[in-house]
């Protein structure tokens, strides 16, 4: 049974959690040989999320990132978080948000204007690379930072794929062989924290604040601050993160979308009002109602982050069991979100859910919930809005080819997205 569960989880993933749905609230399976549960119910979450959160740490998945990641604020414990959070939180406050729309528009606009009508777009590629390109430019803004970027968009493709992988993997003991493939993921991570590591040193020694994200973390330097190796570990982790996350579900967006014009319709009939035909500013965003909406009810659908997991730090009691330090607890944001206990006619795909007066946030964990939810949450979804208004105020979009098919590695994805762009 042990083996069982661990290897259903790592090939029928998704499908296996939300198969537990029936078994109750809290669920005991086995990973390895150690035993852990799975939380089904909305107000077990928020209890390990909120309620309880100073008495779990991240699990033994965030284990695997750390020799990417380093101990970064996705992974860094449960005791560091508070200190670190209060130092890069600062990165993301609105008046930094504001600048970095202006890095989201241009090179959105960059990526749209290179498109011709009638081309098949390989679209979930474009935006993996203009996700990376918009947060590594708003993490490198000056020159010196260039090379940096350059180097990154060709390393972290293997390096994510290589981590989702290796985390979720029912053998873990493969990667510790000396395979091709685990001494070329070593190499890649090896040169991309040397990259990052040059960058900060050439920063430091420049001394300007470029109001870019890297400067507002070596401000953060002046007491308490971070050192250089916790800033580049900071940065990969904003690297990681602010990539796969925001192009996958850009990619679920325009797919929802042909699937539903009438939705289509509206939203560039709003983005028409709102922005028009000139670049979107930071203004627009807000104005920009039912796109939000649409955006929302993407995360919900289709939430990219479709699994979590916490460790037990001190004995707590959840769903009537007493749970020792050292006990694993999962959950699955995307499976809550399409449980109809939770949301009526959870795989209807409906932006109006989200209309004001619908309060349905207290459910909505696409960036988590409680002291550790995604500190880039606010710059994430400005990101789709403008992405999204840049593309369609020029083109219409339709999906060709198909059947596709939904992956879960690191985070929720389409097997492929080929679009065709048409001048509006």
């Amino acid at each position: 049974m042990a083996v069982l569960d661990t290897v259903r989880l790592a090939t029928q993933r998704l499908g296996f959690l939300q198969s537990l749905r029936d078994n109750g609230d809290i669920v005991r399976i086995h990973l390895g040989t150690r035993p852990a549960f799975v939380l089904n119910a909305p107000e077990l979450v928020r209890q390990v999320l909120m309620t309880d959160a100073a008495e779990f740490d991240k699990g033994r998945f965030f284990d695997k990132m750390r020799p990417v990641l380093g101990t970064g604020i996705l992974t860094c414990s449960t005791q560091a978080h508070r200190r670190q959070r209060s130092l890069v939180q600062p990165a993301f406050h609105h008046e930094r948000v504001r600048g970095y729309v202006d890095i989201m528009a241009t090179l959105a606009g960059r990526v749209a204007d290179s498109w011709q009508p009638g081309r098949v777009l390989r679209f979930d590629h474009e935006m993996h690379d203009l996700a990376l390109d918009v947060v590594a430019t708003s993490l490198f803004a000056a020159d010196i930072g260039r090379r940096a970027v350059e180097e990154t968009q060709q390393l972290f493709p293997y390096i994510s794929k290589s981590v989702a992988r290796r985390t979720l993997s029912p053998f873990p003991w493969l990667e510790r062989l000396p395979t091709p493939g685990n001494r070329r993921f070593a190499a890649a991570c090896d040169r991309l924290w040397t990259v990052i590591d040059e960058v900060i040193a050439a920063y430091r020694r420049n001394g300007t604040d470029h109001g870019d994200l890297l400067s507002m973390l070596l401000a953060s330097q002046d007491g308490d601050g971070l050192s250089d190796r916790e800033i580049r570990d900071e940065v990969v982790t904003l690297m990681g993160a602010g990539t796969e996350t925001s192009s996958n579900s850009l990619c679920w967006l325009f797919y929802e979308l042909d699937r539903h014009p009438v939705v289509a319709q509206r939203m560039r009939a709003e983005i028409d009002a709102v922005v028009g035909d000139r670049p979107v500013r930071y203004e627009d965003v807000k104005g920009l109602a039912y796109t939000q909406q649409v955006i929302s009810e993407t995360l919900r659908l289709r939430s990219p982050i479709w699994f979590l997991m916490r460790r037990v730090t001190h004995a707590v009691e959840i769903g009537g069991l007493l749970l020792e330090p050292g006990t694993e607890v999962l959950f699955s944001p995307t499976a809550l979100h399409r449980d109809p206990n939770v949301y009526a006619d959870p795989m209807r795909f409906d932006p109006d859910r989200w209309a004001p007066g619908n309060d349905l946030r207290s459910v909505f964990l696409p960036f988590g919930m409680g002291p550790r939810k995604c500190v880039g949450d606010v710059f994430a979804r400005t990101e789709m809005v403008v992405i999204a208004a840049t593309i369609l105020r020029r083109w219409r979009t339709e999906v060709v080819g198909g059947p596709f098919e939904e992956v879960c590695s690191g985070s929720l994805h389409l097997s492929r997205l080929p679009i065709v762009v048409h001048s509006r």
